[in-house]
């Protein structure tokens, strides 16, 4: 069971959850980034390699048995924030296609670099499969 947190009289926000409140197994997913199976970026572009990290999330949750409904909470590292801005239409339909609805706790931080020179994005993530 999943419930979405909206204290009373906020505005609920657009694109994420304020909160998340979850029973179940608990699953941490590492970091994922734009690159395929075999680690190989599958573009340059901004919105391809958040499609392609949002679809290796998915991945690794589908191992321990979750399906992208379990998801809880998300931390977006972005290494240019306008990019990340520039891409927004096209990282929402991504999203809405990978992963579904918007409500999962979210964070997005801009960081100087990530590890791999070439990623751009990279999608930490937590969910919580139902007993």
């Amino acid at each position: 069971m999943k419930k979405t947190l909206l204290p009373s009289g906020w505005v609920k926000p657009r694109g994420y959850a304020n909160g998340v409140a979850a029973r179940g197994t608990q699953v941490y997913i590492a970091g994922q980034i734009g690159w395929d199976e075999e680690a190989r970026f599958v573009s340059k572009a901004f919105g391809a390699q958040a499609e392609q990290a949002l679809r290796n999330v998915v991945a690794v949750l589908r191992e321990a048995g979750g399906r992208p409904e379990h998801l809880v909470r998300m931390t977006w590292y972005v290494t240019d924030k306008r990019a990340y801005l520039a891409a927004a239409k096209e990282i929402g339909a991504a999203f809405r296609e990978t992963i579904g609805d918007y409500d999962i706790a979210m964070s997005a931080v801009q960081v100087a670099a990530l590890i791999e020179d070439d990623a751009l994005v990279e999608i930490e993530a937590t969910a919580v499969i139902p007993d």
